[in-house]
């Protein structure tokens, strides 16, 4: 299957019958016909399998069960930590969990990670990163005193190499980046930044949450000592589903986290006195979890483990490439830039296009046109390509729309106050 073939709807059609994961498209709720769907990597679609699945546990494990039923919900954020583990993340049993939120996670490992490197005073982040990585480590920072350092990101082709690799000093206790930029789409080298810090001694907290489930990540394999993720953007496990975080089971020993709960602690319900950790990835968990989105998380994985990683990958990078070739054929003349790296190596599953009017073109393509996608500051529009569930003719028709909202000028028609999401 190859985005040579024409760039006419007749040629998306053909794309999508030779798409091998189409079968995967019927496996969730679509909205109505006329909507257009492009904002997976904000928040993925319900796979029809989790409305049961949650029905039932209310119905029975709630219902029927009551307290019961904890002897067999105790154990799933370490149960679905190891599925996500072994498919999605190229981790082994026991070093993956999902709790909390991926803010809270990323506290914890962050403040875990400095605590772990006494005598370091030096945090490092990328200065595009999403919002509330940085604002976290802002205020770890200052509460520990740490000199937290921004470095410059370039916001359409992410963090350079050497811009990194030249701040990675011996003082450098911790770096925390994404993977794949929540902006720009740009895809960061996981394993040749995670020798880089090691050989300085600093520990590397990977932010997974635009990458996991679409691009082949391999932990293991690269090293990786800490990460966290979303699991309701790719991973289809619902609004403000609990986030998974991953610690590399040689250091999992040496790192207290900073919130020390009764999940987290030996003999739980002896209910001792004194917070004493147990030994493995679970003491990395803090409180009672949100049992009823965690059990979205089971069909959603349902979906995700019927494909490798490789094949989800493959039909984004493919998917983004069709989605540069319409903007370069149809809406260039209309001011717009692409503003995501044009190198399908060095990009995620989502494509940022440059205007300098993409908030009301965001709202005329939702408001107008029933096309989905979103606007991130100061100028961007940005289509999310979920392979599981997003086909070519999807993105046909939605630029075709756009490329109409644009020679009909129609987004100048809205005013200018802005929602408080975008």
């Amino acid at each position: 299957m190859r985005t040579e073939a024409r760039l006419d709807r007749s040629g998306a059609a053909e794309l999508d019958a030779a798409d091998p994961l189409r079968r995967c498209r019927d496996q969730f709720v679509r909205p109505r016909p006329d909507t257009i769907y492009l904002d997976g990597n904000s928040l993925g679609p319900p796979p029809i399998a989790t409305e049961g699945v949650v029905a039932q546990i209310i119905r029975e494990g709630w219902g029927e069960g009551l307290v019961r039923s904890w002897e067999n919900w105790i154990g799933w954020s370490r149960q679905l930590g190891d599925r996500l583990a072994a498919h999605t993340l190229g981790a082994a049993p026991g070093e993956v969990v999902i709790a909390d939120s991926t803010s809270v996670n990323l506290f914890k490992l962050a403040a875990a990670a400095v605590a772990a490197r006494p005598g370091r005073r030096t945090v490092l982040v990328d200065g595009d990163d999403f919002p509330t990585n940085r604002y976290i480590l802002q205020g770890l920072a200052a509460e520990r005193q740490l000199d937290l350092r921004a470095l410059q990101s370039d916001s359409d082709l992410g963090l350079g190499s050497d811009e990194l690799f030249r701040a990675l000093t011996e003082d450098v206790a911790l770096v925390v980046l994404s993977l794949v930029s929540y902006r720009s789409g740009a895809l960061l080298d996981m394993a040749a930044i995670t020798d880089a810090a090691r050989k300085v001694g600093a520990l590397v907290l990977w932010d997974l949450s635009h990458a996991a489930g679409v691009i082949p990540i391999q932990l293991g394999a690269d090293g990786a000592d800490l990460a966290i993720g979303a699991t309701y953007k790719y991973l289809n496990g619902g609004p403000g589903s609990p986030a998974f975080l991953y610690v590399r089971k040689g250091i999992q020993q040496q790192l207290r986290q900073p919130i020390w709960g009764w999940f987290g602690q030996q003999d739980q319900f002896a209910m001792g006195e004194v917070f004493n950790p147990v030994a493995d990835i679970d003491r990395f968990l803090v409180g009672t979890p949100p049992l009823l989105s965690l059990a979205a998380i089971w069909p959603a994985l349902d979906v995700v483990e019927q494909v490798p990683v490789v094949d989800v990958r493959s039909k984004s990078v493919l998917l983004s490439e069709f989605t540069i070739a319409l903007a370069d054929e149809w809406l260039t003349e209309y001011g717009f830039r692409l503003a995501s790296p044009r190198d399908s190596t060095r990009r995620g599953s989502h494509v940022s296009l440059a205007h300098p009017e993409a908030l009301s073109i965001s709202r005329a393509l939702r408001e107008q046109e029933n096309v989905i996608c979103d606007f991130r500051a100061p100028d961007r529009l940005r289509i999310g390509l979920a392979p599981l569930c997003t086909s070519f003719t999807d993105v046909w028709d939605a630029l075709d729309r756009l490329r109409t909202v644009m020679a009909d000028r129609r987004y100048e028609n809205l005013p200018a106050a802005t929602t408080r999401v975008t």
